[in-house]
C-alpha cells in the first residue's frame, strides 16, 4: 500500500476518494494469478498500532500516515475480498505476524511444495526454512531460501530476531544497542544463534568483532532492552488463520467484485500530486 501510494499518480473515484494505492495492491496481486499462483492469502494491518505497543513506546504507530493513504486501508480488505482472495486483517497481531503463522501452517500441508512469502521485509526472514518456506522480493525478482537469508544477513533465520534487536528496526521503531552494527552482530550471532548464549566475557568469543570488549559491555548493560527488542522483533505464530490450505486456493471474484471494478475504471488520475 505504502509503496503504490507514493509511486502512483493519484486517483479518486467520483465521490473524490483516493483508490489509487488499492488499484496498485489489486494489479499486483492479480499479476500473481497471472504468473500462476493457485493459493494466496494478503495479510493486512487493520490498524496500525498491535500488543507490541505496549512493551515499547516508540513502538510504529500509524502517526504521520496521510489520510489519502489510511483511507484506503479497509477499502483494499473489501476489494481482495470480492475480488475472491483470503485476507487476514489484524488487529491485536500484525500483518507480519499473520504471514509467519500463515507460512508454518502451510508448510505443515504435505500437499504443499513451497510457500512463498511475498514481501522483503527483513523480519520475515526469520520465517525461511530450507528451500520449504522462501521470501521472495518481488520488485528486485530475489527469492531467498535459508541459504540466501544466511549469505544477506551473515546469520541464520532463528537469529534473525535475535540479528534485529542488536541492529535496531527503524521501520517498526525501535534503536537496537549503542555499537552494535550489522558486522559484529553478525559475526557473534554465527557463532552463538541467540543472545543469552553469548559469553559475558568477549575474550570467550573468538569472532572477528572491532571494539569486542565494548560490545560486550553495552550487551551486559542493556540485556534485558535486547531481549525486549527481541520480542519485538519475534513474529508469532500462534494465530489461527484457516483449517485448510484449499481455503486459500483462489476460484475468481465474488459477484460484489464488479462494483469495485466499476469504481476504479471511473477513477480519475492526476498527475503531479506526489
Amino acid at each position: 500500500m505504502f509503496r503504490h501510494y507514493y509511486a502512483l499518480p493519484s486517483a479518486r473515484d467520483r465521490d473524490g476518494c483516493e483508490v489509487a494505492a488499492v488499484r496498485g495492491v489489486l494489479a499486483s496481486v492479480m499479476g500473481m494469478i497471472a504468473g500462476g499462483a493457485t493459493h494466496i492469502a494478503v495479510a493486512t494491518d487493520h490498524v496500525i498500532e498491535s500488543f507490541r505497543n505496549g512493551l515499547w513506546p516508540g513502538y510504529k504507530t500509524g502517526e504521520g500516515i496521510e489520510p489519502d493513504l489510511l483511507a484506503q486501508f479497509s477499502l483494499l480488505e473489501d476489494t481482495l475480498s470480492a475480488a475472491g482472495f483470503a485476507v487476514w486483517p489484524m488487529v491485536e497481531f500484525e500483518a507480519d505476524d499473520a504471514l509467519a503463522a500463515g507460512a508454518l501452517a502451510a508448510a505443515g500441508d504435505a500437499r504443499v511444495e513451497r510457500v512463498i512469502i511475498c514481501t522483503p521485509d527483513k523480519d520475515l526472514a526469520q520465517c525461511v526454512s530450507g528451500t520449504r518456506i522462501v521470501q521472495l522480493d518481488r520488485r528486485a525478482r530475489i527469492t531467498r531460501d535459508e541459504a540466501g537469508v544466511i549469505q544477506k544477513f551473515g546469520v541464520s533465520p532463528a537469529s534473525i530476531p535475535d540479528y534485529l534487536a542488536l541492529v535496531g528496526d527503524a521501520a517498526d521503531g525501535f534503536p537496537g544497542l549503542p555499537g552494535w552494527g550489522p558486522k559484529s552482530s553478525a559475526a557473534v550471532l554465527a557463532r552463538f544463534v541467540h543472545l543469552e548464549s553469548i559469553p559475558t566475557d568477549w575474550r570467550d568469543w573468538h569472532v572477528n568483532a572491532n571494539n569486542a570488549g565494548a560490545l560486550a559491555d553495552t550487551l551486559l548493560r542493556e540485556r534485558d532492552r535486547a531481549l525486549l527488542f527481541r520480542t519485538l522483533a519475534t513474529l508469532r505464530t500462534d494465530i489461527a488463520l484457516f483449517d485448510d490450505v484449499d481455503q486459500l486456493r483462489w476460484t475468481g471474484p465474488t459477484p460484489a467484485f464488479a462494483g469495485f471494478e466499476a469504481r476504479f475504471a471511473g477513477a480519475v488520475t492526476e498527475t503531479g500530486r506526489r
